[in-house]
């Protein structure tokens, strides 16, 4: 049955799926509420389930407690770094790279590509210890080794989804600019590398969004303070929760670190989806 362009009958079948994601947007609505709540009263407040009637008033001091006494100012800036600087050379990296391997055939293509795959598959549990082994021969330390590790393991994903972009461009761009007399090279930067702009900035959100969330190398390899990110961040304020009891603090400090993250989904969900589908679209 169809009313207008409404097609009822689709739209009954579809109900259960309807219902459940009214129910996971209604959970993840409350639960950031009140984390929102909590964040802006005391800490009495949120033991005695309180937090949500501000019954003491708003408390912004509880984001200055924790932008300065917490150090939640380092980590975020340090995390923006590492996120930023990741972002930009594992492009310059790869980008190049799933061109070439996309565009043209050569000796071990094939390998390559699996090599990059079977790269992505390995979990990082797995070369913590050689890598720690080698950085501690090598006397890699500091921001440097921490940016170095977020790039060299976010290339091989970063390739793999630039592969099907550049595949899907016609290949009339390079027989149009060799004829203008470009070289290969500035037909890859000049031509193609804007055409696959959505590509290019949905890959650049997860690859943010995943050195951002990052925590287990940031655990191991951040041997000092100064260079902690966000993830060890949080887990040392609320290990510190113990002595300061600053509860307030703590989820101040955790919708600053989430800010960036919600920000990014709300302002740029459209280029995700763009950036997902355009892969599949053939030239």
């Amino acid at each position: 049955m169809r009313i207008g362009s409404i097609n009822w009958k689709k739209e009954l079948r579809l109900l259960p799926a309807y219902v459940v994601l009214l129910l996971w947007i209604l959970f993840t609505a409350v639960l950031l509420f009140w984390i929102l709540a909590a964040s802006l009263s005391t800490s009495p407040e949120i033991f005695s389930g309180n937090a949500t009637k501000f019954e003491t008033g708003l408390h912004f001091e509880n984001y200055a407690s924790a932008w300065k006494e917490h150090n939640v100012s380092l980590f975020f800036f340090n995390s923006l770094l590492y996120s930023l600087v990741t972002c930009v050379f594992s492009v310059l990296i790869s980008a190049p790279a799933a061109y070439v391997l996309s565009r043209y055939k050569f000796v071990c293509n094939a390998i390559i590509k699996s090599s990059l795959i079977i790269a992505m598959s390995v979990p990082a549990i797995m070369i913590i210890l050689p890598i720690f082994s080698l950085t501690t021969a090598w006397r890699i330390r500091g921001r440097t080794l921490l940016i170095l590790l977020y790039i060299f393991t976010r290339v091989p994903y970063t390739t793999v989804y630039l592969l099907n972009f550049f595949a899907s461009l016609s290949r009339t761009y390079e027989e149009a600019a060799a004829i203008d007399g470009c070289t290969p090279m500035k037909t890859f930067w000049v031509i193609m590398l804007p055409l696959i702009q959505p590509g290019l900035i949905t890959v650049t959100i997860f690859n943010f969004l995943s050195v951002w969330n990052e925590f287990f190398m940031a655990l191991i390899f951040a041997s000092s303070s100064k260079m902690t990110p966000v993830g060890v961040g949080l887990l040392q304020i609320v290990n510190a929760m113990k002595y300061s009891g600053d509860y307030g603090g703590l989820f101040a400090a955790v919708i600053i670190v989430f800010l960036p993250t919600f920000l990014i989904y709300i302002f740029l969900s459209e280029k995700i989806i763009q950036g997902v589908t355009g892969g599949g679209i053939k030239g």
